[in-house]
């Protein structure tokens, strides 16, 4: 990093700002809390699974229906459904022979979209 670089991203002096500090530590989550998030977020770090997503911010699909939008196999497309019902961001229900996900609930729904709007800022 050039040195130009570096002096933007630190102070020219050193102060601590104790009030904001303690604003900080008293709200700032548990360490588990913040791994968990940290987990959520590497789950959306696959294309594979954003593009799963998307499909089912659309509408409720059978792994038949994934593997044809997504031009997968459905084995390809069931190790992706695993890790997303893991990480509780769909759902499924069994209707005769076929099994059908959506997404876990408005959460999820407002993720994808709050993402989607900040990318075409």
């Amino acid at each position: 990093m050039a040195d130009m670089e570096r002096e933007q991203l630190c102070c020219e002096a050193t102060e601590v700002h104790e009030e904001l500090l303690r604003r900080v530590r008293e709200t700032m989550p548990e360490e588990t809390e913040l791994y968990d998030l940290a987990e959520l977020f590497k789950v959306f770090g696959d294309s594979t699974r954003i593009r799963i997503l998307f499909v089912l911010f659309e509408a409720e699909v059978c792994v038949c229906d994934l593997a044809q939008a997504l031009g997968m196999t459905q084995s390809a497309i069931s190790h992706q459904l695993r890790i997303l019902k893991q990480s509780r961001l769909i759902k499924s229900r069994r209707e005769g022979k076929s099994i059908f996900y959506s997404l876990a609930d408005e959460h999820v729904r407002t993720i994808i979209a709050q993402g989607q709007e900040h990318i075409e800022e």
